[in-house]
């Protein structure tokens, strides 16, 4: 008969191998074991542990094998539950080991920890790409100032954008170009543009992301640096090399696209306590034509920007708690209007404005509701649609969010970064009307014929994607296009195919499933189903995974 320590032995190695128990708190007919299989299960829980000081391990264990040791006839309970403790404490430190790498974890910590001491910095930034042979090309070198307050100001030293300077100054923005002798003049807020290696976002990806991992030690001009690969939520795995003297990042590779990897360095790297004024105030240059992108007129009331606008602006409710509104402004080229407001030293903006074309949502964006309209949500905003304008690309480059919908004639957007759901709050708030957000486990969709997969085929074309082929893959409207014409010419398709892309429509997307329903007569198929499997974010590839035939519901 095999004993309870054995039993309680193989719960916890099968726990370590993230194996199925062979019995557990409940099938267990113990009442002991039923005790001791909980405390075990209760030890995996622990969060991150405050690891105590070198030796405790140690000293536990010599501590339980004195108690264990037989010096009198003690109970099997008390030894029992001595055991237990002995196995969780070891547990625990296995635990804390493989899923908190030590030194990793710490050295992220120290990072945010030096980073909280920053004021402001400057650097001399080197951009280089090596391609598969090994050649390195120097594309870029840049000065580069910056705080925490958002402001920022980039020189081009050498490469493409060579003294061309880019200054946010908090109260507005400009691009100078020598080479057109004109000076660009852009709103402060939101602003897409970010410099490639910002340390306060470097560290935070770090410390959001799935794994860090120490890869080694290197040389960074003259500074000895600690090696991390980092794998983040989203995208490929990377390195950074942290500076072991200020424990900041002054060094990071991306994976390779294309075959070609690019390194970015801070070959200098100097602390502050402001950015030099003179920095950021706008000075036009002598002889330099302004050119204003997006000219904003400052405005004192809703009374002012009604007339300006050309409609009347919501009057908000009591604002959620953190928000002030900052300021009132009007576009008047595009008959804009535009609030701004504030929180914890992060920003976010109301736009409003007359519908000028159908609401089509990004294909990478999830889909809720405002009041029953069809709400467009971006996080983080990878494209500029309708109101937000231009269908600039971010990529994910900014830590922008937004919100987008159309109703009664008016189109709206809220957009910042702040949370989503303080974005979603704040909506609520300044219009009186509902904000619904999608969630995975709401409704059930499950298609009625199930389309199968190989997920590391999806694997190898997530990668195709990511350095470029069949970008289609990244919407699952024209994912499904695809998939319904080829289940009516198996034989391939030429242009649009049988049914055109105005015949599919988007019903349900979450970000990781996503529903589109085929309106076309001439469709085998009436809804498509579609998931995220490689990667749930604005870069991951679209699936089919299901579908309903038509005329069957």
């Amino acid at each position: 008969m095999v004993s309870s320590e054995e039993r309680l032995s193989d719960f916890i190695d099968r726990l370590n191998e993230e194996r199925k128990p062979a019995e557990n708190e409940y099938t267990t007919e113990s009442e002991e074991l039923k005790d001791l299989f909980s405390a075990v299960k209760l030890v995996r829980t622990l969060k991150e542990p405050a690891m105590p000081e070198a030796g405790f391990e140690r000293r536990l264990i010599g501590y339980v094998k004195e108690k264990l040791a037989p010096k009198s006839r003690k109970n099997m309970k008390s030894r029992m539950r001595m055991a237990v403790l002995a196995a969780a404490a070891a547990l625990l430190f296995l635990t804390a080991g493989i899923l908190f790498p030590f030194k990793e974890k710490n050295m992220v910590s120290a990072m945010a920890e030096a980073y909280q001491d920053i004021k402001a910095y400057r650097g001399i930034l080197e951009i280089k790409s090596a391609n598969s042979a090994g050649e390195t090309v120097t594309q870029a070198k840049l000065e580069v100032w910056a705080d925490k307050k958002g402001r920022y100001y980039v020189k081009g030293l050498e490469g493409a954008n060579a003294n061309i300077i880019t200054v946010n100054n908090g109260k507005r923005k400009w691009q100078i170009r020598p080479d057109q002798k004109r000076i660009y003049l852009f709103s402060p807020f939101p602003d897409s543009y970010r410099f490639i290696f910002e340390i306060g976002k470097e560290i935070d990806e770090a410390e959001n992301a799935l794994d860090v991992r120490r890869a080694g030690e290197a040389k960074i001009h003259g500074r000895t640096a600690e090696v991390l690969e980092v794998t983040p939520r989203s995208g490929l795995p990377y390195k950074i090399w942290v500076d072991k003297k200020t424990k900041l990042p002054v060094q990071k590779e991306t994976a390779a696209q294309n075959a070609v990897r690019y390194t970015v360095t801070y070959a200098e790297l100097d602390f502050y306590d402001a950015i030099p004024e003179d920095l950021l105030a706008y000075q036009a240059p002598a002889a330099y034509e302004a050119v204003d992108e997006d000219a904003e007129l400052a405005v004192n009331d809703w009374k002012e920007a009604a007339s300006v606008a050309g409609f009347a602006p919501p009057l908000p409710g009591a604002l959620p708690e953190g928000f002030m509104q900052e300021g009132i402004a009007v576009v008047p080229e595009r008959k804009l209007l535009k609030i701004y407001y504030a929180k914890d030293g992060k920003k976010a903006a109301f736009i409003q404005g007359k519908v000028e074309r159908k609401f089509t949502p990004s294909p990478s964006a999830m889909l809720g509701e405002v009041d029953g309209s069809v709400a467009e949500i971006q996080s983080p905003l990878y494209e500029a649609e309708g109101i937000l304008s231009g269908g600039n690309v971010y990529a994910g480059n900014t830590d922008l969010r937004s919100i987008r919908w159309q109703k009664d004639g008016f189109e709206y957007a809220v957009i910042g970064n702040v949370s989503l759901e303080d974005l979603g709050t704040l909506t609520e708030a300044v219009t009186g009307w509902k904000f619904f957000m999608p969630a995975a486990e709401g409704k059930t969709w499950e298609p009625q014929v199930k389309v199968p997969y190989d997920l590391k085929i999806e694997e190898n074309t997530q990668k195709g994607v990511d350095a470029g082929s069949m970008p289609w893959k990244l919407d699952p409207v024209y994912t499904a296009q695809v998939f319904v014409n080829l289940e009516i010419s198996p034989e391939g398709i030429s242009g649009d195919g049988p049914i055109g892309i105005e015949d599919f429509k988007m019903i349900h997307n979450d970000g990781k499933l996503a529903v589109v329903s085929v309106l076309s007569d001439k469709s085998p198929i009436e809804k498509v189903y579609l998931k995220r499997l490689v990667r749930q974010d604005p870069t991951g590839i679209w699936t089919v995974v299901g579908y309903d035939p038509a005329g069957k519901n």
